[in-house]
């Protein structure tokens, strides 16, 4: 959320006075109602990631180190280490289920992947300009004109 909303900003209008300037992680947790202690841990992991630059000093604060349509929202996901799992079996575990392989297993590992694929094709302008809508249809659906669908 924080990402695309600084996005949002450096792609702002010209008639936004914020437009282009670094964004203080005061003003994002206020935008996006985030814990700014919580904001300030994520900013250095997606500092040292590259995803972001800060700039010290009055004015200061923080832009993406890349155009937004060169950032997929799996990166940024990698970067803070949060892991995309459907299911509740940890990696390297014994089992998911009183230390058996549960059934479900393979079909909640696959969903997890499907999912880290998916956010690896958006990027945060495709959030920032609305073309998310429609991404989950199968490459038969989206190749059908509208009317056969």
């Amino acid at each position: 959320m924080a990402m695309v909303e600084l996005a949002a900003r450096q792609q702002g209008c010209a008639v936004d006075p914020r437009a282009g300037r670094p964004v203080s992680l005061a003003e994002l947790a206020q935008a996006q109602m985030l814990s700014l202690a919580y904001l300030e841990q994520l900013f250095g992991h997606l500092r040292r990631a590259g995803l972001v630059a800060s700039a010290r000093g009055p004015g200061g604060g923080y832009r993406l180190a890349r155009p937004a349509q060169a950032i997929a929202v799996a990166e940024i996901v990698d970067a803070v280490d949060e892991p995309i799992r459907a299911t509740r079996c940890e990696q390297g575990s014994p089992g998911c289920l009183a230390g058996e392989r549960c059934l479900t297993h393979d079909l909640w590992s696959e969903l997890g992947e499907q999912i880290r694929l998916f956010l690896a094709h958006v990027t945060l302008e495709d959030i920032v300009t609305g073309r998310i809508a429609g991404r989950a249809a199968t490459p038969h659906e989206r190749a059908l004109p509208e009317a056969a669908q």
